[in-house]
């Protein structure tokens, strides 16, 4: 199988979600959500929507563009082991080994094995030729190299077991905006797709923003009333009641308008239910702070002609392919394999 009946699988998967039939979406979001209680209707539906926008033709082929991909002469196993905190997290990766002409061996999360499997029995229909190249496994043992995903604790394990080998291993990401102060409503509300889509569980969502003042929290509070239907999920709702009881307990400051709590600090990565925010004076001390951070931050939300190389409000969850998990480029990678 050539690059271009690879492309054009990937295509024909994307068009095919596009055009899934009312109760085949029903049934399959339905055996999704019993998996995975934080998998809703809108969070599953989000993902299958942006795992169609990554394979459209002008994409796949924007992407390809940066890379010599060599007619593969000697097939490497690549063992991916998948995270399952946000529904279908994984696809980039499977995506990348498949484009690549290497062989996917996956290690499924049990969080996510239900709406991955169907990706693959819905790309195998497509393009029969695909089915020697996927293989869904409970132990990978003795593959070419692996990507592999997860905490920082089980970053330790992967790197124990792997790390003798070609290997991606990722950590703990999370994501922060910055705002200058001149954000108009619109901006405010786009933000809060970044901080509530998935209900705060990806490392592209938002979970820390810079402000100059505190007024800002004010305005941003006010624009994300329109969000008050995540506190009717009861675990974001758990979250949420834990959280304010330990604020209140311990007397600590926040900010809380019935379903999200804001409080001042340091640290980047905040409980779900919990925006972290902290002041800054100059754009050139946040630069350096946050470069002291690079390898914690998965992106920075902001005004682009605000912060250079920002991600716009609302567009955190919205990858292009060529947007690599950590800053790694996964198919540089594979490619050099050879």
């Amino acid at each position: 199988m050539n690059l271009s009946q690879r492309v054009a699988a990937f295509v024909k998967l994307g068009d095919s979600i596009q055009e899934m039939d009312h109760e085949i979406k029903e049934e399959l979001f339905w055996r999704a959500q019993n998996e995975n209680n934080w998998f809703t209707e809108e969070s599953i539906s989000s993902a299958l929507d942006g795992l169609a926008y990554m394979v459209q033709e002008k994409n796949l082929n924007k992407w390809l563009s940066f890379y010599d991909i060599p007619q593969k002469s000697n097939v490497k196993s690549i063992g991916i082991l998948m995270a399952g905190n946000i529904p279908l997290v994984g696809f980039h990766d499977f995506l990348t080994v498949l484009i690549s002409g290497n062989k996917a061996c996956i290690k499924l999360s049990s969080s996510d094995s239900i709406l991955m499997n169907w990706v693959f029995k819905k790309l195998v229909e497509i393009e029969p030729l695909f089915e020697p190249f996927i293989e869904v496994e409970e132990m990978l043992k003795g593959k070419d190299a692996y990507i592999a995903t997860g905490s920082d604790n089980s970053s330790r394990y992967f790197n124990y077991y792997f790390g003798k080998y070609p290997s991606v291993i990722r950590q703990n990401r999370t994501s922060v905006a910055i705002l200058s102060g001149n954000e108009n409503v619109e901006d405010l509300v786009s933000l809060g797709l970044d901080i509530f889509k998935y209900f705060g569980l990806g490392c592209r969502n938002v979970s820390k923003v810079y402000i100059k003042t505190e007024v800002q929290l004010q305005d941003l509070l006010g624009a994300l009333e329109i969000y008050s239907f995540v506190g009717n999920h009861h675990k974001y709702r758990n979250n949420y009641d834990y959280n304010k009881s330990i604020y209140l307990v311990n007397s600590e400051k926040h900010l809380d308008n019935g379903f999200l709590l804001v409080k001042e600090s340091s640290d980047l990565v905040s409980p779900i239910s919990v925006l972290y925010y902290e002041k800054y004076d100059s754009k050139e001390e946040l630069k350096n702070k946050l470069e002291s951070q690079k390898n914690k931050i998965q992106c920075i939300v902001s005004d682009t002609n605000y912060w250079t190389d920002a991600i716009s409000f609302g567009n955190a969850q919205n990858p292009e392919p060529w947007e690599y998990a950590d800053q790694v480029d996964t198919l540089k990678f594979l490619i050099e394999l050879n």
